[in-house]
């Protein structure tokens, strides 16, 4: 896999994870999301989505990963990430996103879950956002055939006189499920 090269992308990432042991840094790990902190930014389709920026190892472009015999459609396969064999997890297909273009902008992000090393594409990355307590509103009431445990929140963001809507994700929660079979699940 290839580093991603647009210059703004990595500097962006670094510069968070510089600050996180600096005061007014990133939130501590463990920190609940309705307090918050900072945040990666990425696009599934029209929807733009929100984890915590310390979940996240580092971003690569897209590389079509070794397919693994009968895993479901949203498991990609497994790619070496210097010596260590990374499942890819395609956030699109899993959480049901219409189509899924592989294209210039299509990344993955690469995570750190309960010691577990993942890789997650999205069609893009779009920033990394600090947000308040204030900007950030509870997770909307679900019927019961909605799979939502893994949505802790809806992070508003105002540019402007546009306000963008930021679905806050807990990723660890989303990996961890036993649908996905790559963990343990969370007792």
């Amino acid at each position: 896999m290839e580093m991603i090269t647009e210059a703004s992308h990595v500097a962006r990432h670094e510069a968070v994870r510089a600050a996180a042991g600096a005061p007014g840094g990133v939130a501590p790990v463990g920190r609940e999301v309705q307090a918050g902190g900072e945040f990666l930014t990425f696009r599934l389709g029209d929807e733009e989505y929100g984890i915590d920026i310390l979940r996240v190892q580092e971003i690569r472009s897209y590389e079509a990963p070794t397919r693994i015999a009968n895993a479901p459609s949203f498991i990609k396969g497994v790619v070496n990430l210097r010596g260590v064999i990374v499942p890819i997890i395609d956030l699109r297909l899993k959480l049901g996103c219409p189509t899924a273009e592989y294209n210039g902008f299509t990344v993955v992000i690469v995570l750190n879950v309960r010691g577990r090393v993942v890789g997650a594409v999205v069609d893009s990355v779009s920033d990394v956002l600090e947000l308040g307590k204030d900007h950030i509103k509870p997770a909307p009431e679900l019927s019961s055939s909605v799979d939502a445990h893994y949505i802790t929140g809806i992070g508003a963001v105002k540019n402007g006189d546009v306000e963008r809507m930021l679905i806050l994700m807990d990723i660890e929660a989303l990996m961890s499920s036993a649908e996905m079979g790559l963990m343990n699940s969370l007792s």
